[in-house]
């Protein structure tokens, strides 16, 4: 994807995040929506809005704030509508590609880790993936391609 450059400081990786994104992807044999919303909230935040229209199933919803975790480094702080939370730090997805942006975290199953990486076409937009760690490697669950919204 063209114009994938990170900027500069703590919250750079972000910058190519930032907007409104929108994709569609099957899930338990509907079609859902998903959309994700990055936006600046502060001087040293970006808000992460995420909303999974689940059709009859209604919706489910994640805020997320990315910022200096503890030791100083890029990390996140997300609350879903299910009562769950999680938080977690930037990581190494260069495995999947060479600019992508991970962020790994520490869950009840182990550790798991979601990236984002632009689409390797000329059409705008990226990926995006959640995976798990198990014995031989990276096992990936989830795999959505997002398109700018329309506004």
């Amino acid at each position: 994807m063209s114009g994938w450059k990170p900027g500069r400081g703590l919250l750079g990786p972000l910058k190519p995040l930032m907007g409104d994104w929108v994709a569609e992807a099957e899930a338990h044999g509907q079609v859902m929506v998903c959309t994700r919303t990055f936006v600046p909230f502060g001087k040293g935040w970006v808000r992460l809005e995420a909303v999974w229209n689940m059709g009859e199933r209604g919706d489910y919803r994640e805020v997320a704030l990315f910022g200096a975790g503890d030791d100083g480094g890029l990390s996140f702080f997300s609350f879903t509508n299910d009562g769950k939370r999680s938080m977690g730090r930037l990581a190494d997805g260069s495995d999947v590609h060479p600019q992508a942006v991970a962020f790994e975290a520490r869950m009840p199953a182990g550790l798991a880790r979601m990236i984002y990486w632009p689409a390797d076409d000329e059409e705008p937009g990226f990926c995006f993936a959640v995976e798990s760690r198990n014995r031989k490697g990276w096992n990936r669950f989830l795999l959505h391609r997002y398109q700018p919204a329309e506004t």
